[in-house]
C-alpha cells in the first residue's frame, strides 16, 4: 500500500512535532552533585553476612521505610553492640 506523501494528517503531524520542538524549554544544564558510593570509597570495605530470610525481609522493608539504606542500619547497630563490648 503506498501511503499519500503529503496527506493533510501527514502534515498535521509534522506540525505538531515542529511545534512541540519549538515550545520546548530549553535545556537547563545543572551542576551534578558528585558523591563517592560505599564501592568506590577508601573508608568502606564490603563483606558478606547470613541472615535468615525472615530477618532480612525486615530490615529491608524497615530501611524502605525510613528511607536509609540496610548498610547504614547494619553499621548504627553494630557499632552500638560494639562499644557495649
Amino acid at each position: 500500500m503506498n501511503k499519500k506523501k503529503n496527506s493533510r494528517f501527514d502534515e498535521l503531524i509534522d506540525a505538531a512535532r515542529s511545534r512541540q520542538k519549538r515550545d520546548k524549554p530549553q535545556e537547563i544544564v545543572e551542576e551534578k552533585v558528585t558523591f563517592k558510593s560505599k564501592s568506590t570509597d577508601p573508608n568502606y570495605v564490603r563483606t558478606t553476612v547470613y541472615l535468615p530470610k525472615k530477618l532480612h525481609r525486615g530490615l529491608k522493608l524497615a530501611a524502605a521505610a525510613d528511607d536509609r539504606q540496610m548498610s547504614d542500619i547494619m553499621t548504627e547497630l553494630l557499632e552500638k553492640w560494639l562499644s557495649q563490648k
